[in-house]
C-alpha cells in the first residue's frame, strides 16, 4: 500500500472508483474536471490516493479558499472535504483513516482550524453525508471526530400535472395593486439581482447567477419581484452546471417576508420551467422545519435525500 498526492493521469482511475463506490452521486470524466480539477481552488496536495500496487483503492479531498468567494474573504479558518471514498474491499484495513489523516494534515499545515464534510461551495457535489445511501461512512467520519452541524433536505417535484395553487392569483393580485410587480429578468436585472443575492443571502448564489448566464442560463429562467424600481426577490432554475430541472437559489429580502412574495416567485419559477419542457424540478438543500422549507411543502415538493453537514477542529 503506497499514498501520494493527485498526479496528471490520475483522474483516469478515481473517476471509474468514485462511480463504484458511490452509487446514488455518479461522476464522469467532464464533470470531475470542472468541479475539481479546474477549480480555482483545487491543490494537487489536498487530491490524496492510496494504492495497492497498481490499483487504486481509495481517494480523499481536501481543499482550502485561494479565491475568494466575494471579497477578499478567504476563510482563513475553514477547510472542506467535498468527498471520499475506498474501495470494498479494502474497507475496515486503515486505508480511509490513512488518507484522513493525510487530507486533514494538508488543512492544518495551510492554518485551518476547521474541516467541514461537505459543505463546500462552489463545487460541491452532496452537500453533506447520506447516512441511507453510505451507512458506513457515518460512524468512520465520527471515529475521525466529525460531528453533525445540522441536516439539509434534498427535495423534488415532478410538474408534470403540477399546477399553481389557486391561492397564488390573489395573493399576486394584491401584492400589485401595492406596487410590486413580478416578471422574467432581463440582462440589466443581473447586476442588482446578483447585488441582492451576494449581499442578503450567499456569495454562492451570485456566483451561481454570474456563471449561469456565462455559460447557459437564459435571463428569463431568474423570475423576479421589484417595487420602486428595487430588486425585492428572485428564483431560477438551471443555474448550477446547466442541468435545467435544478431549481434554485431562490430567496425574497427578509424585510419582504410575510408577503406571500416568496410563494408567487416560487410557483412562476415552477410555471417557467414546466414551460420549457422540464418535467421536475429538484434542489439538493434546504431546512424542513424553516419557512422555505415549509413553503416547498405546500407547493407540492418532498423530501428525497437528507444531508448531515459535519465538522472537525483541527
Amino acid at each position: 500500500m503506497n499514498f501520494h498526492s493527485y498526479r496528471p493521469g490520475d483522474e483516469e482511475k478515481i473517476v471509474p472508483l468514485w462511480v463504484e463506490c458511490s452509487k446514488e452521486d455518479p461522476i464522469n470524466a467532464n464533470r470531475f474536471r470542472n468541479l475539481v480539477l479546474l477549480d480555482a481552488n483545487f491543490d494537487p496536495e489536498g487530491l490524496q490516493l492510496a494504492w495497492n500496487g497498481g490499483e487504486l483503492v481509495g481517494v480523499v479531498y481536501a481543499v482550502r479558499r485561494l479565491l475568494p468567494m466575494i471579497g477578499d474573504d478567504l476563510e482563513p479558518e475553514n477547510g472542506w472535504i467535498p468527498f471520499f471514498f475506498v474501495k470494498e474491499s479494502h474497507c475496515r484495513q486503515g486505508v480511509g483513516a490513512a488518507l484522513m489523516e493525510r487530507a486533514l494534515s494538508f488543512l492544518k499545515a495551510a492554518g485551518r482550524k476547521n474541516a467541514f464534510f461537505a459543505s463546500y461551495a462552489p463545487n460541491f457535489i452532496v452537500p453533506g453525508l447520506d447516512r441511507e445511501a453510505y451507512p458506513a461512512a457515518g460512524p468512520f467520519l465520527e471515529s475521525q471526530g466529525f460531528s453533525v452541524q445540522y441536516t439539509a433536505s434534498a427535495m423534488d417535484l415532478c410538474l408534470v400535472g403540477y399546477r399553481t395553487p389557486p391561492d397564488v392569483a390573489g395573493h399576486k393580485e394584491r401584492r400589485q395593486a401595492e406596487g410590486y410587480r413580478f416578471r422574467q429578468a432581463q440582462t440589466r436585472d443581473l447586476y442588482p439581482t446578483i447585488q441582492l443575492a451576494n449581499e442578503t443571502f450567499n456569495p454562492d448564489w451570485g456566483r451561481a447567477i454570474r456563471e449561469g448566464v456565462l455559460s447557459v442560463l437564459a435571463p428569463e429562467q431568474i423570475s423576479i419581484v421589484e417595487k420602486d424600481g428595487e430588486i425585492r426577490g428572485f428564483a431560477m432554475f438551471g443555474g448550477y452546471e446547466g442541468v435545467p430541472d435544478r431549481f434554485g437559489p431562490f430567496g425574497v429580502h427578509p424585510d419582504e417576508r410575510g408577503k406571500q412574495l416568496g410563494k408567487i416567485l416560487l410557483c412562476q419559477c415552477l410555471e417557467a420551467m414546466k414551460a420549457k419542457g422540464v418535467h421536475s424540478a429538484w434542489f439538493l438543500w434546504t431546512g424542513e422545519t424553516t419557512p422555505a422549507g415549509h413553503l416547498y411543502r405546500k407547493v407540492g415538493f418532498r423530501v428525497t435525500r437528507r444531508f448531515d453537514v459535519m465538522k472537525k477542529e483541527l
